[in-house]
């Protein structure tokens, strides 16, 4: 699959990887030495920066905060891919525990400070966790009580006195067609003074708590779904706040828990379940104002619960559901604290700083050079800050690569023509192209090597593996010093034949170190030697003990083979994962290419519609003809006195009400459907002319705008004006 992609991104990108790995020019991948020591460099600056959290940590902290974000979301999550496996997991949430301590100790100086501020490191973990890696956490925690609230038509939350009034005022004045003696303008106070919003406010507060009861119960009872990285990350800020600020109390602590997971993590799907993928939504559709107004207020009380603040001032009128928010705050404080129980990474994934050297296939990573580039400008530019320390290791990298390269001598000398008009789109495009970077350690030991005593016992362990197999013991003491038989030796032989026939299948890359399968190839006697001569070093590095026969090594071996079961589990997971995400895009791609198909056709019928307009003078709202016998209306007209009396004209700057009867006002229909002419007369004699739009007249309405002004001067009805042209030219 990947071999396919990576032709058609050659044929999409005119040949780009082609020119990138082509070993006659002098690019990074190139056979020459120079250029294949630079690659080297590369592979081993990113395995420091990727294994050591502490460069990534302090560069995130040197950048201005706009830079640091694009830096994130870019080379870093790059760099660990996305956390797509184990290993890159374990590593991601290494750097987000020491990059959020590294703020709280230096950038955090109450404890507030988290809640009312943007951390980086925050906005960073919680932008991975929302992103493609913990959206389907999210759709599972919240799709089914979030549709549920959208598809019911006849839940309406409004606890806004002032807008509860209004679209009561409104709905008064469209039913009857006459003008409400009831001011327009009222305050929150006056507006609870009438027992009609009083009531239709107490019926929100009711549905509010009913439906918040349904999103909470949701919540609470899935705090298995939540990602892990986000608990640990819950975790580790818990504790940091608690180490900087001994004095906080547990129920600060929570509230800031509290603002990671619910407010900054959960809110915003709660408010826009469509922006972040929570529910399907059709092509075209979309979620309706009052829809979006019931979402609101059911996160708005969870905020205000999870953060266990009343509702107090300009919500006084929602008081009385403050021992709700008590008693929710409880369950949320239980919830949170909770979620901060988590085991530490080393035991979740099993790994330790070890893990590595037992790694037989080498991590990759697949990173554009113009991410290369700015990476190595980047830690130039700081390289005081990040490693002050003059024999760093990262000091020496940067040292053996120089300067920071440019994409051409990337590329290599001739890969793009000096004299192209368009060289420099050319090499912006080129600098997108991604590489894959084998990751490796500078101290990485060579084959037949056996420095570092961790490497040596990972040989020794499968050297005796080979041995106790065939020749079994009461102890390895017992095993190594007694002779092997004929058939021992002969069965030993046979298993090891065996075992090369296997590797002969196994992938190059996935193959065991060239010191490792001659060792496999000795005779059983010469291993046992070797098993006793690796014994002696490693007893005098510490790993092992001849005091104990051994076992040390041989619990490290019982180790190894519980452990393949669970990384055989890991695997399973990851396959699981990977094919989930694939079932996820594709469901993306039908969705997109659903939508294009719908704003195609609606662009056709507009075009349509333009052209018929040319040829066919009159048209109804539903784009039907006129139906033969109707006589359309063309023009109403009416004095402002008449307009006055029923209630449309409110009145006329700098005009008494007894001149009313020398202004006539003509509406006229325009060809355009919903759209009028309104010409103003003052004796006779034509004054100015407007132009009102039917539909920006009902968004009025619906946003509770109940006065406009006409020809800047003239005060009209909303309301009453929809009605007086719904009834003269629509007959409604």
């Amino acid at each position: 699959d990947v071999i396919s992609h990576s032709k058609k991104l050659n044929k999409k990108k005119g040949g780009e990887m082609d020119l990138l790995n082509n070993t006659d020019n002098q690019g990074i991948k190139s056979l020459s030495k120079e250029r294949r020591k630079t690659l080297e460099t590369y592979q081993q600056l990113f395995y420091l920066l990727q294994t050591n959290p502490l460069y990534l940590a302090k560069l995130i902290f040197q950048m201005p905060q706009n830079k640091s974000t694009k830096f994130m979301d870019t080379v870093i999550f790059t760099l660990y891919n996305y956390a797509s496996n184990q290993r890159e997991e374990y590593l991601l949430l290494k750097l987000f525990k020491t990059a959020l301590e590294e703020e709280i100790k230096s950038k955090v100086d109450q404890v507030q400070d988290i809640v009312t501020g943007n951390p980086t490191v925050i906005k960073m973990v919680v932008s991975f966790n929302r992103g493609a890696r913990g959206q389907n956490t999210l759709r599972q925690l919240l799709a089914p009580v979030v549709k549920e609230i959208i598809d019911d038509k006849s839940l309406i939350i409004n606890t806004s006195p002032v807008d509860v009034y209004k679209a009561w005022v409104n709905q008064l004045e469209t039913q009857t067609g006459e003008a409400s003696k009831l001011p327009y303008d009222v305050t929150t106070e006056q507006a609870l003074t009438y027992p009609e919003v009083k009531n239709k406010l107490e019926a929100s507060i009711e549905n509010l708590r009913r439906v918040t009861d349904k999103v909470l119960n949701s919540i609470i009872s899935s705090l298995d779904l939540l990602p892990y990285g986000l608990r640990y990350i819950a975790k580790v800020l818990k504790s940091s706040i608690h180490e900087k600020f001994p004095d906080a109390t547990e129920d600060e602590l929570l509230k800031i828990v509290g603002n990671l997971l619910y407010y900054r993590y959960m809110n915003p799907a709660i408010v826009a379940p469509d922006g972040f993928d929570i529910i399907d939504m059709t092509a075209g559709g979309q979620i309706n104002p009052d829809q979006r107004r019931n979402l609101g207020s059911v996160a708005k009380v969870l905020q205000h619960a999870a953060s266990n603040k009343l509702f107090e001032g300009e919500n006084e009128h929602l008081s009385s559901m403050n021992s709700y928010l008590s008693e929710t705050y409880q369950e949320f404080r239980k919830y949170f604290k909770e979620a901060c129980d988590v085991p530490e990474p080393e035991e979740k994934f099993n790994m330790d700083k070890y893990t590595d050297l037992v790694t037989v296939s080498k991590p990759v990573i697949y990173i554009s050079i113009e991410e290369i580039i700015s990476t190595h400008s980047l830690l130039l530019e700081h390289q005081d800050a990040i490693a002050p320390e003059k024999n760093d290791l990262l000091n020496e990298l940067l040292g053996l690569l120089g300067e920071v390269p440019t994409v051409e001598s990337f590329l290599g000398e001739g890969a793009i023509d000096p004299n192209d008009p368009n060289k420099a789109n050319t090499l912006n495009q080129l600098s997108k192209t991604e590489i894959s970077l084998f990751l490796t350690s500078k101290y990485d030991i060579g084959d037949g090597e056996a420095v570092d005593g961790r490497s040596l016992m990972i040989k020794t362990k499968k050297l005796i593996v080979d041995v106790i197999r065939n020749q079994p013991g009461n102890t390895l003491t017992e095993i190594l010093e007694t002779p092997a038989t004929a058939q021992q030796e002969e069965d030993h032989t046979t298993d090891m034949v065996s075992h090369a026939v296997i590797d002969l299948r196994t992938p190059e890359e996935m193959k065991h170190s060239q010191s490792m399968i001659e060792d496999s190839q000795l005779p059983l006697e010469q291993k046992k030697r070797k098993i006793q001569r690796n014994l002696r070093t490693l007893e005098q590095t510490g790993h092992v003990s001849s005091k104990n026969k051994y076992q040390d090594i041989l619990n490290e071996i019982a180790k190894d083979i519980r452990n393949q079961r669970i990384y055989r589990k890991l695997r399973k997971a990851e396959l699981a994962k990977l094919q989930q995400t694939l079932n996820a895009l594709n469901e993306k791609a039908a969705f997109y290419e659903e939508q294009i198909n719908y704003y195609d056709t609606y662009i056709k019928t507009c075009l349509e519609n333009l052209n018929r307009k040319n040829t066919r003078r009159s048209i109804k709202l539903d784009g039907k003809g006129e139906p033969k016998g109707a006589k359309r209306v063309k023009l109403v007209g009416y004095t402002a006195t008449k307009l006055h009396e029923k209630g449309v004209l409110l009145g006329i700057d700098d005009l008494q009400t007894n001149q009313f009867k020398n202004v006539t006002f003509n509406i006229i229909a325009t060809e355009d459907v919903g759209i009028f002419d309104v010409r103003s007369k003052f004796i006779g004699v034509e004054m100015e002319k407007v132009q009102l739009n039917i539909q920006d007249l009902l968004q009025m309405q619906y946003e509770g705008v109940a006065v406009m002004k006409m020809f800047d001067k003239v005060k009209v009805n909303v309301n009453l004006l929809i009605y007086l042209l719904n009834k003269k030219f629509y007959g409604k």
